[in-house]
């Protein structure tokens, strides 16, 4: 299944290690801040709503979710917030950009198995600086031979990167935790992908079940079973 594959690309969050959980926490803090004003799955609700909306201007990364919560809170609250809850919300992003990297269970193990025998990378998206900042704290960079920090995962966005590597669709094989983002696009252009599902999944990045069922991708446990098929 995997005999023409050359470079083997990564996505980091939440498949190299703990992102979206930390997200969960920052909508639970940012309910609690605005309970005053609305119930929790409302503001929850609101929240979604203005992220989607605002992806075009400010694209996915923790800098974009805050400056989403802060519009958020101020429509909520029908502009009447008081400074000291802005400045909370902002100590909530904060926060998250100095969480530790924790990285999920055998991703080392499964990296130095794989090193020299493909080409490895990195393919995620979101803001280039925390990415940047988040593969250094990792300890992961030196098994990686090109770190690549996307805009956005759809299939324009693999065949350019499939064009920068100087190989054909059908070289790459795309791990990932999304079937929005890491299966589906590179199943499109004629790559191979691995779904290893992650417990929490943004609901902006879900696909139903039927659709995944008529695709033709392989789904792991976990990391650490990458080293039997390789």
């Amino acid at each position: 299944m995997f005999e023409q594959i050359k470079v083997i690309a990564f996505d980091a969050d939440d498949t190299l290690w703990i992102n979206e959980t930390y997200f969960r926490e920052a909508e639970d803090a940012f309910a609690a801040l605005l309970s005053p004003y609305e119930t929790k799955n409302k503001i929850t609700q609101e929240l979604f709503k203005t992220e989607i909306k605002n992806l075009s201007i400010y694209g996915y990364g923790i800098k974009g979710f805050v400056l989403s919560m802060l519009e958020c809170a101020l429509v909520l609250s029908n502009y009447q917030l008081p400074p000291e809850t802005l400045g909370e919300i902002i100590a909530i992003g904060k926060e998250m950009l100095e969480k530790p990297i924790q990285l999920l269970d055998g991703v080392e193990e499964v990296l130095e198995s794989l090193q020299g025998k493909y080409k490895l990378i990195v393919a995620t998206k979101g803001d280039l600086l925390d990415q940047e900042r988040k593969l250094e704290k990792s300890n992961l960079l030196h098994y990686f031979h090109h770190i690549e920090v996307m805009s956005d995962k759809k299939e324009k966005d693999y065949l350019k990167l499939v064009k920068h590597l100087d190989i054909v669709p059908a070289q790459l094989l795309m791990i990932g935790n999304s079937l929005k983002s890491d299966v589906l696009p590179l199943l499109g252009i004629g790559a191979k992908a691995i779904h290893i599902p992650f417990h929490t999944t943004w609901v902006h990045e879900e696909v139903s079940l039927a659709e995944a069922q008529q695709l033709d991708f392989k789904t792991l446990r976990n990391i650490k079973e990458l080293i039997a098929l390789f």
